[in-house]
């Protein structure tokens, strides 16, 4: 976000607000009742936004001129709405892998999207971008998070590969102490590195200038994944959430920017 000229660094913090507090909404401690209102409340704001009704909220208020200055689509805010309402519900408990690919679409695929714009990518380019990057950070983030997630009851893990390694339970804490689950964890970083070689071919297609962030950030994200391979997913380190440095991070950010 800091390499971005300020019109757009503006713009993607005012779209970062907005997803910080519908995903606030959906982790918080509040009942499922009380998510579904408070996530209702940012549908509607999201409606008035694009019918040019006032709204209420400083963060939706914050949206207006972005939306406009980028061409944001209405849809996208939606669809993140419905991937915090999956969330909220607790849907995410070893979902089959076409609902959790619907998820990645929604959580990460329309930030992408609108990300993308307010980058100044083209649309087909920035929708093809986001959906395969999308996919492979949150893979990446699944396997990051599998220790506190599953505190939490929740497991983004399909259920088919879990029955293809045989774990039968759907327990977040026991399907991580099975003693095949590395080789589950194995299969979802193949299906992470399938979408990072797709994102860098639409890349190939795609301005330098405005593509920069998301070169950075799959050159920090790969790095995140070859680190979580090298260290296992044996039962005693998965509680471990591995981290990379601030200087790391500056490293591979900086070489993304020259490659």
């Amino acid at each position: 976000m800091r390499i971005l000229p300020r019109e757009r660094r503006d713009g993607i913090y005012a779209v970062y607000g907005f997803c910080r507090i519908v995903d606030d909404i959906a982790d918080g401690p509040g009942s499922l009742p009380e998510k579904q209102a408070g996530l209702k409340f940012w549908r509607n704001e999201i409606r008035a936004l694009f019918a040019n009704e006032p709204v209420s909220h400083g963060a939706a208020k914050a949206l207006i001129p972005v939306i406009k200055r980028f061409d944001l689509h209405a849809d996208d805010f939606l669809a993140i709405i419905e991937g915090m309402e999956m969330d909220a519900a607790e849907r995410m408990l070893a979902p089959g892998i076409l609902e959790l690919e619907l998820y990645c679409r929604r959580a990460a695929g329309a930030v992408g999207m609108l990300s993308a714009s307010v980058f100044g990518l083209p649309r087909p380019e920035g929708r093809s971008l986001a959906l395969s990057l999308g996919q492979a950070l949150q893979f990446t983030n699944f396997l990051r998070d599998l220790g506190a997630d599953a505190v939490a009851g929740r497991l983004y893990v399909p259920r088919q590969f879990l029955e293809a390694h045989g774990i039968e339970s759907r327990d977040p804490k026991t399907v991580l102490a099975h003693p095949n689950f590395p080789k589950v964890a194995a299969d979802m970083a193949k299906i992470a590195d399938e979408r990072f070689y797709s994102a860098r071919r639409v890349l190939k297609a795609c301005p330098k200038t405005p593509s920069r962030p998301a070169r950075m950030m799959i050159g920090v994200y790969e790095d995140l994944l070859a680190r979580l391979r090298h260290r296992g997913f044996a039962p005693d380190v998965i509680d471990q959430r591995l981290r990379l440095s601030r200087f790391r991070r500056l490293i591979l950010a900086i070489k993304a920017c020259l490659e």
